[in-house]
C-alpha cells in the first residue's frame, strides 16, 4: 500500500513539472520564423527600431510622440474622462482591481524624479525604483524587447508633458496576489529581460514589423490566450485573447478564425482608420488601440505590421466560426423565440443596422460577417451595446451605449437576438454575464 502511494505521489510530481516545464519553457514570439537571431547591430539594415524612415529627420519631440504612440502608453494611463497619462483607470481582473500609475513628471505622485536607469528597469525588468516588482498587467514581458534608445525617448516625451498632481490609487489585490515578491519569480519565468533581435534570413520590412508587433505594440498582450501562470501561450500564438472583458480575436494566418482570409488593403484600412469594409469595426482595447496608436503610424509601418501578421502560423480557433452570410429580411419568428430581444432590436436597432444587418445608411452600420457577431459568446456584441462604439466628433459614424437606458436583461436578451438572426450561431449570454461586463467597462 506504501509503495502505491509513493508511486502515485511520484506521478502526481512527474506531471506537475511537465505541465508547468511546458508552460515555462516555451519557443520565443518570433521563434516560429526560423533562422537566425542576431544581434541588431549587425543586421544590415538600421531602421528596424526607432522611428520609421519619414520621420528621420524630424525634430527629437516629434520622433518621441511617434515612440509613445507606437507604445500606446495613453490608453491604458488615462482614466475615463481623466487626464492623458495621469492613470487612475481600472483593469478589473479575477483576483482584483489593479489601477495604472500616474506616468506624468509630476515629482510626487508621477514620475519626475525617475532617473533613465530607472525608467529602464520599469519597462524592461518590471521593477519600480523602490525596488518593488511591477504587475505584469504593464507589459513589460513585451516591451523588454524595445531598445534602450527607444524606451528613453518615451520618456523624454513623457518628461515633456505638463506634470498632473494625482495620487495612484491602491490596488484591492487580496492575499496572496497582493505579494510583490511573487511577480519576481514570475518574472524569471517569463521575462527574457532581452533586447529585440532581427532574424538574419528576414528582410528589414519583416523584422521592422516583428518589432513593432512584438515590442512596441505588444499584440499578444490581447491577442494571445494565457496559460495558468497567466503568462502568454506562445504555443497558442496569437489565436485569441482577453482583454477587459473584450474577445480579442484571432489573429493567425488561418483564413477562417484569423486574418487570412483579409487582404493587406483591408488590414491597413482596419488599423488605420478601424473599419475594414464587410469585416466590421475595432471597439473596446482595440478601439482605443486604433485611435490612440494604429493610426498614428506612417504607411511604411502598417505595411510592416500586415507583413509580418501574414508570416504568423495559421491556428484554427473554435471560438471563431465561420461568418454566416446575409440575414433574412424579415424575422424568422418560429426559430428566434426571443420577444425581448426583437422588441429591443425593433426599438433600438434597426433604424441603423436595418432588419437584414447590412446597416441601413452606412456600411459602418452593417452586421453581417462581423466577426463580434458571429462570436458564440457574445460578449463583444453585449459590450458593444453597453458602451457604444466609435467616438463622436471624429467625422465617423459611432454608435452611442444604452447601459443607461436597458437593463442587464435586456442586453443579454438583445444580444442573444442579434447572434441568433445574423451570426452563425445562436448565443446564449446570460444578464449576469452582463453585469461583469457593465462593470469591467
Amino acid at each position: 500500500m506504501r509503495r502505491n502511494l509513493l508511486l502515485l505521489a511520484g506521478a502526481i510530481v512527474v506531471l506537475v513539472a511537465a505541465i508547468v516545464g511546458r508552460m515555462v519553457f516555451q519557443p520565443g514570439p518570433y521563434s516560429f520564423a526560423g533562422g537566425t537571431q542576431v544581434e541588431l547591430a549587425s543586421y544590415p539594415d538600421k531602421t528596424l527600431t526607432g522611428v520609421p524612415a519619414e520621420l528621420a529627420n524630424a525634430d527629437p519631440r516629434t520622433r518621441a510622440d511617434y515612440l509613445t504612440r507606437m507604445a500606446d502608453c495613453e490608453a491604458c494611463h488615462t482614466a475615463k474622462g481623466g487626464k492623458p497619462f495621469a492613470g487612475g483607470r481600472p483593469f478589473v481582473l479575477p483576483f482584483g482591481t489593479i489601477y495604472t500609475p500616474n506616468i506624468t513628471p509630476d515629482p510626487e505622485t508621477g514620475i519626475g524624479k525617475w532617473t533613465d536607469t530607472q525608467f529602464l528597469n520599469a519597462v524592461h525588468k518590471g521593477i519600480a525604483p523602490d525596488g518593488s516588482h511591477l504587475y505584469p498587467a504593464f507589459p513589460y514581458a513585451s516591451y523588454t524587447m524595445m531598445t534602450d534608445a527607444d524606451v528613453l525617448a518615451i520618456k523624454a516625451y513623457l518628461f515633456s508633458l505638463p506634470p498632473v498632481k494625482q495620487p495612484n490609487k491602491p490596488n484591492t489585490f487580496g492575499f496572496p496576489f497582493n505579494q510583490r515578491w511573487l511577480m519576481g519569480v514570475w518574472s524569471a519565468f517569463f521575462n527574457s529581460d532581452k533586447r529585440f533581435r532581427p532574424v538574419r534570413e528576414q528582410g528589414a520590412v519583416w523584422n521592422r514589423g516583428a518589432y513593432l508587433v512584438e515590442a512596441t505594440g505588444h499584440c499578444g498582450e490581447c491577442h494571445t490566450p494565457r496559460n495558468l501562470m497567466q503568462a502568454l501561450d506562445q504555443r497558442s500564438k496569437f489565436a485569441g485573447g482577453v482583454a477587459e472583458g473584450w474577445n480579442a480575436y484571432n489573429i493567425t494566418s488561418d483564413r477562417v478564425s484569423g486574418i487570412g482570409g483579409w487582404s493587406d488593403a483591408a488590414l491597413a484600412s482596419y488599423l488605420s482608420t478601424g473599419h475594414a469594409q464587410g469585416r466590421g469595426g475595432a471597439s473596446g482595447p482595440m478601439g482605443e488601440a486604433v485611435s490612440l496608436s494604429l493610426s498614428k503610424l506612417t504607411r511604411s509601418d502598417l505595411v510592416a505590421i500586415i507583413t509580418y501578421l501574414k508570416t504568423v502560423p495559421a491556428i484554427r480557433s473554435d471560438r471563431s466560426p465561420q461568418p454566416a452570410g446575409p440575414a433574412p429580411a424579415s424575422p424568422k419568428l418560429a426559430s428566434i423565440d426571443n420577444p425581448v430581444g426583437k422588441r429591443v432590436f425593433e426599438g433600438s436597432c434597426a433604424s441603423c443596422h436595418a432588419w437584414t444587418g447590412a446597416g441601413a445608411i452606412v456600411e459602418e452600420a452593417r452586421l453581417t460577417g462581423v466577426r463580434a457577431v458571429n462570436d458564440p459568446t457574445a460578449a463583444n456584441v453585449a459590450a458593444m451595446i453597453l458602451n457604444g462604439t466609435g467616438n463622436p466628433g471624429t467625422g465617423r459614424p459611432y454608435m452611442p451605449g444604452f447601459a443607461a437606458s436597458y437593463s442587464d436583461t435586456e442586453i443579454a436578451s438583445v444580444a442573444n437576438y442579434v447572434t441568433a438572426r445574423f451570426g452563425a450561431a445562436k448565443s446564449s449570454i446570460t444578464p449576469k454575464e452582463v453585469a461583469r461586463l457593465r462593470r469591467q467597462n
